[in-house]
């Protein structure tokens, strides 16, 4: 039978596993078998950048804790696993995604967002969306057209009354 400090160390690996799903916008699953560390370093110091970090845990701890959260992933849950806790939203599911493009040997397998569990294609839809500066750049862009097309428009106008005054 383990001991009751095993035991204890067990449950408080669960809760922090549990407080960190709870406290993250995004989470992110993904084999990371014949990783290097430099490789897994490098995914590190890009997530920093949003705030976001991975961890590894064994698997019937994240097992435990996702139970207790009524999330289903178990059929994911086998061999190496390395989980994304996100802050933001999108950010650390374009970073993880980005990377896994460039290093064959990560694979983004499911992940969890606002509580839920989401499929691949979920993830890899959400990692599609432009940054929010790309958005609002998106929508100035648009804006600006609408308010050349008006200025042009008041133009041709003003020469046109001004022409009639002429004749």
């Amino acid at each position: 039978m383990a001991s009751s400090k095993i035991l204890e160390s067990k449950q408080a690996t669960v809760d922090e596993i549990t407080d960190k799903i709870k406290n993250s916008e995004s989470v992110v699953v993904f084999k990371y078998a014949k990783s290097t560390v430099s490789d897994l370093q490098g995914l590190r110091r890009e997530l920093k950048k949003s705030d976001s970090e991975v961890k590894v845990y064994k698997n019937t701890l994240v097992k435990r804790a996702l139970d207790g959260l009524n999330i289903d992933l178990d059929e994911y849950l086998e061999g190496p696993n390395a989980i994304v806790f996100g802050k933001d939203l999108l950010e650390p599911i374009k970073a993880v995604s980005k990377f896994a493009k460039d290093h064959d040997n990560i694979e983004i397998t499911t992940g969890i967002i606002d509580g839920k569990a989401v499929s691949l294609d979920t993830i890899k839809d959400y990692a599609s969306i432009p940054s929010r500066e790309g958005l609002i750049t998106m929508i100035a862009g648009g804006l600006m057209e609408h308010v050349k097309k008006v200025a042009i428009e008041l133009n041709l106008y003003a020469d046109k009354l001004g022409g009639e005054n002429n004749n």
